[in-house]
């Protein structure tokens, strides 16, 4: 997993361009996954829901525009969250949604205090894995509910194939582009090819003490829904 201070000078420097970025190279497919997730964690207890890695704020706004009454967003990108507040501000959320920079690793947080734990796009940058997991496990009060949204690598050969060409040659190339760091779009296509395999992952999150932990894919693969149960 990639070290923390990469992360941070990564995210910092493509914050600018990163929504407009994110929805092109995905097609827009990213906001029909993101709904579906945010329907997940509706179906439980979710007065007061931590959005981990919440980057510039697209999935802490619908959470709050769906009913939420108290989102959490933290990231450890300033320059993202900075765009994320704006886009807050902007939408006369400031009642419903709070952002702080937060190591997801080391919440500052008290035990059992969420009702749930979001992770949209960002679990695989963590550069612990477990620990994450552990602590997102720490701060959900039990019976609340874990929902990790991930890019994932698809299991049919053909459609593999046009993913890899798609996601290791064309992606960096436009990122690279417009953004002005290839580097960045190198990286995330990377990550996600080098993220562990969703029957890992699951054990990974009973590890951290979640149960009834599923999995359901979306778009042939390309992308999963994780959810558990403290």
């Amino acid at each position: 997993m990639a070290k923390k201070s990469f992360i941070v000078r990564l995210f910092d420097d493509i914050a600018p361009t990163y929504d407009k970025l994110n929805h092109i190279l995905s097609l827009n497919i990213d906001k029909s996954w993101r709904s579906k997730s945010v329907k997940q964690v509706l179906k439980g207890k979710h007065d007061v829901v931590l959005d981990i890695a919440c980057g510039t704020g697209d999935f802490s706004i619908e959470l709050a525009q769906k009913g939420v009454e108290k989102v959490i967003g933290v990231d450890i990108s300033e320059g993202m969250m900075k765009i994320g507040m704006e886009k807050v501000k902007a939408l006369g959320l400031e009642d419903k949604i709070s952002m702080h920079v937060d190591d997801s690793e080391s919440l500052s947080l008290e035990d059992n205090s969420i009702d749930a734990v979001t992770v949209a796009f960002g679990v695989r940058n963590f550069e612990h894995l477990q620990i994450g997991l552990n602590e997102m496990n720490r701060v959900i009060r039990p019976g609340g509910t874990v929902n990790v949204l991930e890019l994932s690598v698809p299991s049919n050969p053909v459609l593999l194939w046009c993913y890899k060409i798609y996601f290791l040659h064309v992606l960096p190339f436009f990122g690279g582009l417009v953004s002005g760091n290839k580097a960045a779009y190198k990286y995330l296509p990377t990550s996600v090819m080098n993220f562990p395999k969703p029957e890992v992952f699951m054990s990974m999150l009973e590890t951290a003490g979640f149960k009834e932990v599923k999995q359901r894919a979306f778009t042939f693969g390309l992308c999963r829904l994780f959810t558990g149960v403290k």
